[in-house]
């Protein structure tokens, strides 16, 4: 599993514990240590991950901006009301929107593509395809109104095949 991809996974896991202690524990544990758990599932779930500061800005970011992502959810998912979406798609997308709309140096293509791995990986059947249609809705508004970020207005990076790589040296 690639650095960031895992660093994602955990984000979205610690995500997931947060959102679920908030709405299923008491009031007495409302002070749980957000650093305590991210710690812990770095070492739990990503032994030898290189990147644990990124999985750290994920989380925070996502906190952070909690109120406005999930504004940005509801109304790019008005059939389903936030706390009908399952606790690991909700997650998955404010993960996504978060490096979509509030990241300048992820490209918003992989943003949705992790984010469909993830729900592929974490969800139920139908996770990728609704992850996928709610990010999706939002790209597509972010090209319309010519609100792309700097980093999706460069072309991709050519990746070399072997044969390229062979006949270079």
């Amino acid at each position: 599993m690639a650095n960031r991809h895992l660093a994602r996974s955990i984000a979205m896991q610690t995500l997931y514990q947060w959102d679920f202690t908030r709405q299923a524990i008491p009031k007495k544990f409302e002070n749980m240590d957000l650093e305590e758990t991210i710690s812990y599932n770095l070492t739990e779930f990503g032994p030898g991950l290189d990147d644990h500061e990124f999985s750290r800005e994920l989380v925070h970011g996502v906190l952070d901006n909690q109120k406005d992502i999930d504004e940005i959810i509801v109304q790019y998912a008005p059939d389903w009301p936030l706390e009908q979406i399952t606790n690991v798609d909700r997650n998955i997308l404010r993960i996504g929107v978060y490096e979509m709309k509030m990241t300048e140096n992820i490209p918003s293509r992989v943003a949705i593509n992790e984010a469909i791995e993830l729900a592929k990986s974490f969800g139920g059947e139908s996770s990728g395809k609704f992850v996928n249609g709610v990010l999706g809705a939002i790209y597509n508004d972010i090209k319309e109104s010519g609100e792309m970020k700097e980093v999706d207005l460069k072309p991709p990076k050519k990746k070399e095949n072997k044969e390229e790589k062979s006949e270079k040296s």
